[in-house]
């Protein structure tokens, strides 16, 4: 039995946390070096994630500047930040690129509140899923039928904690949209 509830609980735990990587993707009009985390530059014929070629760094709260270790590799990294199609323009120097994030629109908002809401309803999805596994596992076992209730009972208790998490995540980065 506990090697049942451990297991969910690992399990969701993971769901909560692709949630949290999920929604540090959206941007909330203030520079945040995770939004760059998808962006893969060619280098040398080898697809290379954007932070193993360069630092980011925060200049200004709606600034990011990527400073390449290589000079000869920058043209490749505006290349790959065109191609990951964040919505953002770079601007090289020759020295470093920088990335100035727009403020938000209203709708602009709204539409990130709404992508951070199916975010959430997919992690939510996610967690009753892992219920509902954990739950034929507890009926495959060989528990008696009192041990196979309370376990169940516990189950239930972790997928109401993790989903108060998970609502508590989505109010906190709603809040975080809707700041102006």
């Amino acid at each position: 039995m506990d090697d049942i509830l451990l297991e969910t609980e690992m399990n969701m735990q993971n769901a909560i946390e692709t949630m949290e990587k999920r929604l540090l993707n959206i941007r909330a009009g203030r520079a945040n070096p995770a939004i760059l985390d998808a962006v893969l530059v060619n280098y040398y014929g080898t697809p290379t994630p954007l932070k193993q070629l360069a630092t980011i760094s925060v200049p200004e709260a709606r600034q990011l500047m990527i400073k390449p270790f290589d000079k000869g590799s920058l043209n490749a990294i505006e290349k790959g930040i065109y191609d990951a199609n964040i919505g953002l323009t770079p601007n090289n120097n020759g020295d470093v690129i920088i990335l100035n994030i727009p403020a938000l629109t209203e709708d602009t908002r709204r539409d990130y509140v709404k992508q951070a809401k199916t975010i959430s309803e997919d992690c939510k999805i996610n967690l009753r899923n892992i219920r509902q596994d954990s739950n034929n596992d507890i009926k495959k076992s060989e528990m008696t039928e009192d041990e196979q209730k309370e376990a169940t009972e516990e189950v239930q208790e972790l997928i109401n904690k993790y989903n108060k998490i998970v609502d508590d995540k989505l109010k906190e980065k709603e809040q975080e949209l809707m700041t102006v």
